[in-house]
């Protein structure tokens, strides 16, 4: 019978890091250096770094788009229709979206600017041409109410994330859709789909908003041009 090993008896993690910082505090040291030392140190201890599994996210199906616009559109409510296409046709964030202005909309380019970004970038993203008069529509409604935002609440102010979320939700719910319908789906809905029509992740990729190290020198050589021309032949075979 084989002997079962006793635990390894640790210092507790405070007093340890105490005992650190008495070597460590006449370094002074900043977050970057720490930072370094303990990458050393977990590779001189052989300790792996543990990271939760990645779940791939939840696509909707085109028939479930198909329902959601469906009852969106049956709802009348010409902002919110405004709103959710631009959603599907861009895959813009929800708090980009929230933050875009109404100088942001290139009208004969058939572009948005999406400022500060996540990761602090900007970039431009498509709609497709089909899209201007209604955007165009919804554009000179704002002007006239004497708004700044493409979205804005009666007081004047930008929708909030919260309140997005909140009203793709209620249209989710009267879909009667076995999953909800935040932003983030309808983001993957449409990247996804670009790839079922063909799309090369290099084009993808500008408009996305995603960098990696691998492929962000690919995508800097690409043409805006390049990408939107592919973006438009296929747009017009979108479900919505």
């Amino acid at each position: 019978m084989s002997a079962v090993a006793a635990p390894t008896k640790r210092t507790p993690a405070k007093r340890k890091a105490r005992e650190l910082a008495k070597h460590l505090r006449g370094e002074r040291p900043d977050y970057l250096y720490l930072k370094e030392v303990f990458q050393h140190l977990r590779a001189e201890l052989g300790v792996e770094v543990q990271r939760a599994p990645k779940k791939l996210p939840y696509v909707p199906t085109e028939e479930e788009i198909r329902r959601y616009y469906e009852t969106v559109w049956t709802a009348r409510r010409g902002g919110d229709i405004v709103l959710i296409k631009l959603l599907l046709y861009t895959g813009v964030r929800v708090a980009e979206l929230v933050r875009i202005g109404l100088a942001d909309v290139d009208l004969d380019a058939c572009r948005i600017r999406i400022t500060q970004g996540k990761g602090a970038k900007d970039r431009v993203v498509p709609f497709p041409s089909a899209f201007k008069e209604t955007l165009a529509l919804h554009i000179g409604a704002r002007r006239q109410a004497g708004a700044t935002f493409l979205f804005e609440s009666s007081w004047k102010k930008p929708y909030s994330t919260r309140g997005v979320r909140a009203l793709l939700a209620r249209y989710a719910a009267k879909a009667g859709l076995a999953h909800n319908m935040p932003p983030h789906r309808l983001r993957h809905f449409l990247f996804t789909w670009l790839k079922t029509q063909g799309i090369d992740d290099a084009l993808i990729q500008p408009y996305s908003g995603h960098a990696s190290r691998v492929s962000l020198e690919i995508y800097s050589r690409l043409a805006l041009s390049d990408a939107q021309e592919q973006y438009e032949a296929v747009i017009d075979r979108f479900p919505v």
